[in-house]
């Protein structure tokens, strides 16, 4: 279904137009979320990352606005009193009216203040709001409903403060409130209907209905232009949800959403076409040395295989040199993200590996959260039989040295038949016995509360895939959050993903998609579809996304066979490549992480928010955007060197020897040095003053940046 280009352009060759100043002095953002300092998803991730290049642009003038959660704000927020005097008067003049608001500083990069609304604290007011709501928006919401609640008490809150932060203003102010989510529009709708000076911009980073309508099986993107929208939210017993959702998208003086995909679902959904589209951007490191990330994927890839060596004791009977380590993660939404067609493919992936005779072994990882009880005991026993293995190995290894030590210093060549006594034959055997085991290798590391209906291991049951040693593909489900304190797999989850080598996303409904771009970043290659923001983005782009890693399936135009059979054609392609094809993609996967970071996409936020202050102060702020039209974007070339998969290759045998990977031609810093060609060096935002000017006559002096339309 197309939809034309959005008000902004997605393609970045497009942002060196963008050059008018924009004064921003005498303007406030406010930027408001349910996810500030409070992690419950991936718009946690958009805030956090991005609150560094923010606070460089307005410096003093930024503030975050989230709900106070005592357990967080103890380990992630300094509590401080306000520098900004308006604002330190509306906190005093709210706490003395019933209310509990506090600020501070959230511990993250950039160091971005935030105040924080005590909702439990004004939870006596929600029948009068509630009331208040029905009156003024026509819009009711049930008892039942605790997170719409929430989202009643925030809004009102959020509302309260930017209305009294107008009123303890000396200075007609010019407050921008950007709000996240149908959590926080409640806040966006009440400034509207309240009339206050407050240029508004709504952020959807996924739509109720669309992710409701798509957890139920529905033909989605080919049927969007018919759903009955009431209907549809009103059977889900969502209404008022959506209500509040829709209106905040059409209240807004600015309307935005992170992807093109997303864009048609809102404009269907909503009612709006989204003004711009803001891509989610990631902070991204480089490293001083070119190769220094992977040696970071080898290092947590021997980490990973200490777990597989105690997983799979007594059934370890593959080569982990010649194993590949897939993986898919984020919420438990099996449909959705992409779980159910992941899972046929590693059937046919299996048979495919089998009836090829490849010396391959692929290890599936599931890391989504569900309901558990504890480690599986037999998981655990296999960690504490490779300790046993481990230390029995070290005990054996210390005596043979000692001998050989004291042999070679009476000038001796030692006779091996006398390295090694009985005992330690006898301890050798014993724990080689210790490794017997009459059952095969788990697939859950716990044990599930609902096992005999859990949607990942009913479908297992039915494909057949239980780790038996004729199986080329094995599946490890870890229904927890990895952390680095687990006593079964202790690494967090960067560090798991850097070992990996590639990471499998084929969602049917993924809005952005932050698991496949941290993939990107890290350099891991990854699967994702053409219905993810991710995956849009990556193919405008680059011209041959799979020869950077980025293999994109088309869910969107093909049955769900013919996409699985295309996803198991990519898998049997990685698992075809040889180590060192592995390698070269991973360095040319890397090389795309400056399309991901902030200091490229946040420009997009920049615009957006130019684009509220001049439509709700024209007096004062002139926008004139750019003609997408003008703009086509770059698109990165495919590689002229090594091809990066065997289904490319020059050979017509899969299977390549050390001999033939030397021969082919590679240039590692040729190939780099034509990629940077294709992408512009980051811009520089304005930086603000951390501490405002005492003479207000001597204003910052603004550093270099990227020019915005000027204020009058």
């Amino acid at each position: 279904m197309p939809l034309a280009r959005s008000f902004s352009v997605t393609s970045l060759s497009g942002l060196d137009e963008w050059d008018d100043e924009f004064d921003l002095d005498d303007a406030v953002l406010f930027e408001i979320a349910w996810e500030v300092a409070n992690k419950v998803g991936g718009i946690y991730t958009v805030i956090q990352t991005k609150a560094r290049l923010t606070c460089e642009e307005w410096g003093e003038n930024y503030f975050l606005v989230g709900p106070y959660m005592e357990s967080n704000v103890r380990t992630q927020v300094e509590l401080i009193e306000p520098t900004n005097a308006a604002l330190r008067r509306t906190i005093d003049k709210m706490n003395s009216s019933g209310c509990k608001v506090y600020f501070g500083r959230w511990l993250i990069e950039g160091s971005p203040y935030v105040v924080l609304l005590d909702v439990g604290f004004t939870a006596w007011s929600l029948d009068r709001w509630k009331s208040e709501l029905w009156e003024n928006c026509s819009i009711g919401v049930p008892w039942f409903d605790r997170e719409a609640n929430d989202a009643v008490l925030f809004g009102f809150l959020t509302a309260w403060l930017l209305g009294e932060y107008a009123a303890q203003c000396e200075d007609p102010p010019h407050i921008l409130a950007h709000f996240h989510e149908w959590l926080a529009g409640l806040g966006l709708v009440l400034c509207r209907q309240r009339q206050l000076p407050v240029a508004t911009i709504f952020t959807t980073h996924a739509t109720l209905l669309g992710r409701y309508l798509c957890a139920g099986n529905v033909d989605f993107y080919n049927n969007l232009a018919e759903f009955n929208v009431d209907k549809e939210a009103g059977d889900r017993q969502i209404y008022h949800r959506y209500c509040l959702e829709r209106a905040a998208a059409r209240c807004a003086h600015v309307f935005t959403t992170v992807s093109q995909i997303t864009a048609i679902e809102a404009e269907h959904l909503l009612k709006r076409k989204p003004d711009i589209v803001t891509p989610n951007g990631l902070n991204v490191k480089k490293f001083s040395a070119m190769h220094e990330f992977q040696n970071l994927h080898a290092q947590s890839k021997a980490r990973i295989q200490e777990f597989i060596r105690g997983h799979f004791y007594g059934h370890l009977d593959f080569n982990l040199d010649k194993t590949v380590f897939l993986f898919i993660a984020g919420r438990y939404e099996f449909s959705n993200k992409g779980a159910d067609i992941f899972l046929e493919a590693l059937a046919r992936l299996n048979y495919l590996l089998r009836v090829n005779h490849s010396d391959v072994t692929v290890i599936a990882f599931f890391i989504m959260p569900a309901r558990t009880n504890n480690f599986n005991v037999e998981t655990l026993k296999g960690q504490a039989v490779r300790k046993q293995l481990w230390d029995t190995a070290q005990t054996v290894k210390e005596r043979f040295g000692k001998k050989l030590y004291e042999s070679l210093l009476v000038g001796q060549l030692p006779e091996v038949s006398k390295m090694l006594d009985k005992e330690d034959f006898t301890m050798m055997k014993r724990a080689i016995f210790a490794t017997q085991r009459q059952c095969l290798p788990p697939i859950c590391s716990h044990n599930m509360l609902e096992d005999s209906t859990d949607p990942i291991l009913t479908c297992i049951r039915r494909i057949g895939l239980f780790n038996s040693s004729q199986d080329r593909v094995k599946v490890v489900f870890h229904p927890e959050f990895l952390s680095s304190t687990s006593p079964l797999l202790p690494m967090d989850y960067e560090e798991f993903v850097r070992g990996c080598h590639l990471g499998v996303f084929p969602s049917y409904y993924e809005p952005w998609g932050y698991t496949p771009a941290e993939c990107t970043v890290m350099g891991i290659p990854s699967v994702s579809t053409n219905l993810s923001g991710f995956g849009c983005f990556m193919e405008e782009h680059i011209a041959d996304p799979s020869a950077y890693g980025i293999y994109i399936l088309d869910r969107r135009y093909r049955s769900v066979d013919e996409s699985c059979n295309q996803l198991t054609s990519f898998l049997f392609q990685f698992c075809q490549q040889s180590r060192r094809q592995r390698i070269i993609q991973r360095n040319r996967t890397e090389r795309l992480s400056d399309l991901l970071d902030w200091r490229y996409l946040g420009r997009y936020y920049v615009s957006a928010r130019h684009m509220a202050l001049a439509k709700a102060f024209p007096d004062a702020y002139v926008y004139e955007p750019h003609d997408p039209t003008s703009t086509t974007g770059f698109r990165y070339p495919r590689p002229a060197s090594v091809p990066p998969s065997p289904a490319h290759s020059l050979h017509s045998s899969p299977h390549h020897s050390e001999a033939e990977d030397e021969d082919e031609r590679y240039d590692e810093e040729l190939e780099a040095e034509k990629d940077r060609v294709n992408i512009r060096q980051p811009y520089s935002v304005p930086h603000k003053n951390k501490s405002l000017p005492a003479d207000p006559a001597d204003p910052a002096e603004p550093a270099d940046s990227v020019e915005l339309p000027e204020k009058n």
